[in-house]
C-alpha cells in the first residue's frame, strides 16, 4: 500500500506511548478525516465536548494552512500525542513554501484562539528536491 493511500497508522513503538500518525493526501477533501480521529482521541481521554470541538476546529484550520502550502502530490502527515493532561497535534507537509503559515490572517488567530499552545516551524529538506517541510504544531490542556 502507497504512503499517499494509508490512511492510518499505529506504530507499534509508539503506541504505548498514546500517540497516532495519520497519513492523507495534502487535499482538503481529507480534513474530515484527521477532524474525525481528533474528536475521538479527545473523547476518549475524557475532553469535555467544547474542547473537543475546539481540537475538531483546531486541527482543521491548522491543517487547511498546511493544504495551501503544500506541493502537488504532497502527504499531509498529523501526529496525535495524548498523556492524559494535554493533546498534542504536529502536522507537517513538504512545500516550496521558504516562510510557512502566515501568522497575520484570520485562520492564525482562530487557531491560536482554540489551542493553549501553537508554534510553526520550516525546515529545509535536501532530500525533497528543494522542498522544505513546513511544520504546525499544537497543544490543547484537559479542562478540570
Amino acid at each position: 500500500m502507497s504512503v499517499e493511500r494509508e490512511v492510518a497508522h499505529v506504530d507499534p513503538a509508539t503506541q504505548a506511548a498514546n500517540q497516532v500518525e495519520v497519513r492523507v493526501p495534502a487535499e482538503a477533501a481529507q480534513l474530515a478525516v484527521l477532524r474525525a480521529v481528533v474528536g475521538d482521541l479527545a473523547m476518549r481521554a475524557d475532553y469535555d465536548v467544547d474542547s473537543i470541538a475546539d481540537l475538531r476546529l483546531a486541527v482543521d484550520e491548522a491543517c487547511s494552512s498546511l493544504v495551501r502550502l503544500a506541493n502537488p502530490e504532497a502527504t499531509l502527515v498529523c501526529r496525535f500525542h495524548s498523556d492524559g493532561a494535554r493533546l498534542s497535534v504536529v502536522a507537517e507537509v513538504l512545500s516550496a513554501d521558504k516562510l510557512g503559515p502566515r501568522k497575520d490572517t484570520f485562520s492564525w488567530r482562530v487557531l491560536s484562539a482554540l489551542a493553549d499552545a501553537v508554534s510553526t516551524s520550516v525546515e529545509s529538506d535536501p532530500a525533497a528536491n528543494g522542498s522544505n517541510l513546513v511544520r504546525i504544531e499544537l497543544t490543547k490542556e484537559k479542562s478540570v
